[in-house]
Formats: C-alpha cells, structure tokens, sequence
C-alpha cells in the first residue's frame, strides 16, 4: 500500500503543474465538448506511459536522444499552432462562446489530446524516465505504477468535469477570450521553452 500512495502522490505532483495538456482538458471541460472521451485518453495514455517507463521504455529513450529531439521540435511546432487557434479565437469575440458554434467532432477533439499527449517532451521526460526510475526505488514498482495511474485518473476527471462549474462566469465572450489568451500564452511559452532545449 505505501509503494501505491507514494505512486500516487508522486504523480499527481508532477500533473499539477499547468501545462498544454491540462489546459486542453480545462477548455474541452469548460466548454463541455467530448469531456469523458478526453479524460478517458488522457488518463489511458498516461497510464500507458507509466507502465513503458516501468518496464524500461526510459532507459532506451535515453539512449536515443534523436528521438527525443524530434518529438520536440514537433510538439513546439504543435503547440505554436494550437497557439495561433487560440489567438485567433480571441481577436473573433463572436466565435467565442460555446453555444455560438457547433463541437468539434470527436474524431478531431482525441486527435488533438493524442497530440498533446504524446508530442510533448516533458511526458517522457517525466512520466517515463522520471517517473519509471523512481518506481524501481520502491518495493513494488507496479503497484507504485498503479498509484500513479490513479492520480491521472483522479487529476484529470476533476479538471475536465469540474470545469463546467465555471461555466456560469464564462457565459460571455470577453470571459472565453480571457481563457483563451492565457492558453495561447501558455502554449507559446511551452513552444519556446521546447525550442529551447
């Protein structure tokens, strides 16, 4: 039992953290479009990736640093155009609220989370090397696995179907343009600071 909370505590310290996929999960929420599906994709994902890195996918990752650089310089360009979406959005008021506008389709909404899934640097960085490393620092690295699984779970249901208790505040165009500024800004810091290196 220690090895599943300390799984679970590690990782949800490391999901906490604002980044594009969580600010992906917050719109699709806040706009209750697909919501189940993508909280289901991410936490599937996530669960996916911790299992790799506990079986060894980190070690061999860090050996293949081509890879790593290719992952990241497609997700900057990902995350620049995402960016560019976004600010559209926001110099278009009118295509703001989410009744103004048909859904996206589901098709299109898990491809998009698929991308911010797996086209980040930081997931391998963290969930798999990271977090596979530390696993084997426990009794049971599975079950510290299994804890972090959960803590995906847990993070991403309470972000993607607690947002629609903002919906209230975000029944105006000026507020979804506030939201959407701030996930270009957070999308082109992420962009650059994977530019970056």
């Amino acid at each position: 039992m220690g090895s599943v909370l300390a799984g679970f505590g590690f990782c949800f310290a490391l999901i906490v953290a604002i980044g594009a996929q969580n600010a992906f999960v917050l719109r699709q929420g806040l706009r209750r479009e697909h919501v189940v599906p993508v909280v289901a994709t991410c936490a599937a994902a996530d669960a996916v990736l911790i299992a790799a890195g506990i079986a060894g996918l980190g070690a061999v990752l860090a050996n293949a640093p081509a890879i790593v650089t290719a992952v990241r310089w497609g997700g900057a360009l990902f995350l620049l155009g995402y960016a560019a979406l976004a600010v559209r959005r926001v110099l278009r008021p009118a295509a703001l609220s989410p009744l103004d506008r048909p859904p996206a389709t589901l098709r299109a909404t898990l491809l998009a989370c698929l991308a911010f899934t797996f086209l980040n640097p930081h997931v391998y960085l963290d969930t798999v090397m990271l977090l596979g490393a530390v696993a084997h620092h426990y009794p049971d690295p599975w079950a510290f696995g299994a804890g972090a699984a959960t803590a995906s779970l847990v993070w991403f249901s309470g972000l993607g179907l607690g947002a629609r208790r903002l919906t209230p505040l975000l029944a105006h165009p000026a507020a979804w343009r506030v939201v959407d500024g701030a996930i270009a800004t957070i999308m082109v810091t992420l962009a650059v600071s994977l530019a970056a290196g």
